[in-house]
């Protein structure tokens, strides 16, 4: 796999790992204060986003498509990870 696929991914974790932290619903039912502005989750949503429009545009449809599978994955990944364990 190419070098930019890896950098892509890594951009795009990054941005839904920050993102899957400040959300707002998920802090206020754990009880923690502050939470990421309207504009801040927007531009972490571009963040999260752009890498794959720069594969799409440089005309490399495999590492697109390889980036779009793993970036879903790694979303759901982290989805779950942030969720922590169920309250009985």
């Amino acid at each position: 796999m190419s070098a930019s696929l890896w950098l892509a991914l890594a951009v795009s974790m990054a941005a839904l790992i920050a993102l899957c932290l400040g959300d707002p619903k998920r802090r206020r039912a754990a009880g923690r204060r502050g939470h990421q502005s309207p504009s801040t989750r927007r531009y972490l949503m571009l963040a999260a986003a752009l890498p794959g429009a720069m594969l799409a545009l440089s005309g490399d449809a495999a590492a697109f498509l390889a980036w779009l599978g793993a970036a879903a994955v790694s979303g759901w990944l982290i989805t779950l990870t942030c969720a922590g364990r169920p309250r009985a």
